[in-house]
């Protein structure tokens, strides 16, 4: 059987609903040769006379009547759901899940949101934090659309791309002994009491790291979640903090400091972590082509700012 196409649907519907060949060919922009053979086609496939013509009208038949009223509904749905996606496609509307890490969320990603409602208001944006580990898991699951976080393994299930590095900042109050200097090397820092995040973080996954390869091993003098409690045992006097540059405002709380760890200096990767095999939506497209221009400026930025800085706290 020659399958019904969609052409021969809507002109149907068109000759129907303005009860001639000639006005249904007008508003198709078909020739009425061409409308007619259309029509034609779709009596043919169906077996069944659909319309009744004569010189000047076309009347549907009983069963061309029941078709068409059958047929107008479903097309409406059809042309609306088309509508949908191409709105989708061209960025008038959608949604985009995330989940990333906490210093993300409350400074990069406010930017890249902010822009991209600028660009394209109908867009709406959903972000979960987490640390490293659990934002692989969403995505994972498909809770997400895709992730922004740290070290997360690449498998079978996941794809892992590099993003930038996030250069992780010594934390210290103002009047200490380093604030001089222009950076700190790692091996200063072994006998110095260190206020780190969890393990199951990028950041202490890379402060682990680093010292392992000095052949050494982190005891923490305090772990915390956020960085607001890290920054609260500093001020303490409890030790000395690590955190990423992402979750350093550098224009405020004076009293603190931050310098580089090393150098080069120490930093955790960042990185999208996506389903493997799945293709990512022309929103989520969309948001990440903000990201990458957001961490370019920041980049810039960054290049003309010194090394010591003030700073305050919030999330990892």
């Amino acid at each position: 059987m020659t399958p019904v196409t969609l052409r021969q649907m809507r002109a149907f519907l068109a000759i129907v609903r303005l009860g001639s060949f000639t006005a249904a060919a007008r508003q198709l922009h078909l020739t009425q040769p061409a409308l007619t053979v259309q029509l034609r086609q779709l009596e043919q496939t169906l077996g069944v006379r659909l319309l009744d013509r004569t010189t000047r009208t076309a009347t549907p038949t009983r069963t061309g009547a029941e078709f068409a009223r059958a047929l107008a509904p479903l097309l409406a749905e059809m042309d609306a759901v088309l509508e949908r996606v191409q709105d989708h496609a061209a960025l008038r509307t959608g949604r985009i899940d995330l989940a990333t890490l906490p210093s993300l969320a409350s400074t990069v990603l406010p930017e890249v949101i902010a822009r991209l409602r600028a660009a394209s208001p109908g867009l709406r944006v959903r972000m979960r934090e987490a640390v490293t580990g659990p934002v692989g898991e969403m995505v994972r699951a498909g809770l997400v659309d895709f992730g922004i976080g740290g070290s997360v393994a690449e498998d079978g299930e996941l794809v892992v791309q590099h993003l930038f590095d996030d250069p992780l900042l010594l934390i210290f109050p103002r009047g200490h002994g380093f604030a001089a200097r222009r950076a700190v090397a790692l091996p200063e820092l072994c006998d110095v009491p260190l206020l780190l995040p969890e393990a199951n973080s990028g950041i202490r996954h890379a402060v682990d790291q680093a010292f392992a390869a000095l052949g050494r091993a982190v005891e923490p003098a305090q772990e915390a979640v956020s960085t607001g409690t890290l920054v609260g045992m500093v001020r303490a006097g409890l030790g000395l903090g690590v955190l990423p540059s992402t979750a350093v405002e550098m224009q405020v709380s004076p009293d603190l400091r931050a310098l580089p760890i090393g150098d080069p200096p120490l930093t955790r990767p960042i990185a999208l972590v996506r389903r493997a095999g799945r293709s990512l939506s022309p929103a989520a497209e969309a948001f990440l082509a903000m990201l990458r221009e957001c961490l370019a400026l920041r980049a810039d930025l960054r290049s003309l700012a010194g090394p010591c800085h003030p700073v305050r706290g919030g999330d990892p």
